[in-house]
């Protein structure tokens, strides 16, 4: 679509760093307020975002490089462009609740407390940043004939050029909003700590599943490539969703 949203010369502005930059500070203004709502310190919340979002884009650029490795072999340094699009979600899951769960607890607050006060921002955050995804044209889906079809004509997008594609960036972005609106909704009845949390891994990793297989893109497989890795990784933490679900269900209880 549009991956430079202003070019002065040499100097460029990519709509995708706009957009996932955009996306965090929703994250953290709606983290904030509710944070205070539950009597924590919003400056704490904004260290955590601050550790955990650190941590997130590391993961998540290490693992795209590492799935795309050929592309980078030959120019490391193409690797720190992380504005120009190519972070793997999954990859900067892991290391972010990894380093949320060491600060939180570090600062004697309550993990899942402040779990679900992020699961929402997460949600909003990560909607907003599928449409940099869409306007850098990466994470882009398979061949399609259908009449919302999207042809990328940039030819500095990720995307093939000039193929109707998939538009599974705005795919996901829709289903990241309709779970952020579930968790919102969820959040007034909740009857435990870390419901929301563990409620967002669960969709969100059914989700994905199901939209991996309308991506187009090189995520690397397994299992012969009957299954990406990124779905390799959601089927396990789907399960380990529902078991934190119902354990913490019955310790509320």
């Amino acid at each position: 679509m549009h991956p430079v949203l202003i070019a002065i010369g040499k100097f460029h502005i990519y709509t995708y760093g706009v957009m996932v930059a955009l996306g965090v500070l929703v994250g953290v203004v709606l983290a904030r307020r509710q944070g205070t709502r539950e009597g924590i310190d919003p400056d704490k919340i904004v260290d955590i975002t601050f550790y955990v979002l650190v941590s997130a884009l590391i993961g998540s650029r290490l693992l795209f490089v590492v799935m795309n490795i050929q592309e980078y072999a030959h120019n490391p340094l193409k690797a720190l462009k992380i504005w120009e699009g190519g972070l793997v979600f999954y990859g900067g899951l892991l290391p972010a609740v990894a380093v949320g769960i060491w600060y939180i607890k570090r600062i004697g607050l309550s993990l899942w407390q402040v779990t679900d006060i992020f699961a929402p921002s997460v949600a909003i955050g990560h909607a907003i940043g599928r449409i940099g995804c869409f306007f850098a044209g990466c994470c882009y889906g398979k061949v399609c004939s259908l009449p919302w079809a999207v042809t990328f004509k940039d030819p500095r997008s990720l995307a093939p050029f000039g193929i109707p594609l998939h538009p599974t960036q705005l795919y996901s972005s829709i289903t990241l909003f309709f779970i952020f609106v579930v968790l919102i909704v969820l959040r007034r009845r909740k009857t435990f700590h870390g419901e929301l949390f563990w409620s967002y891994t669960l969709l969100y990793s059914i989700i994905r599943f199901l939209l991996e297989f309308l991506r187009g893109d090189f995520r690397g497989s397994i299992l012969g490539g009957v299954i990406s890795i990124t779905q390799a990784i959601g089927i396990p933490l789907a399960g380990i969703s529902i078991v934190m679900l119902l354990y913490l269900r019955k310790r509320s209880l």
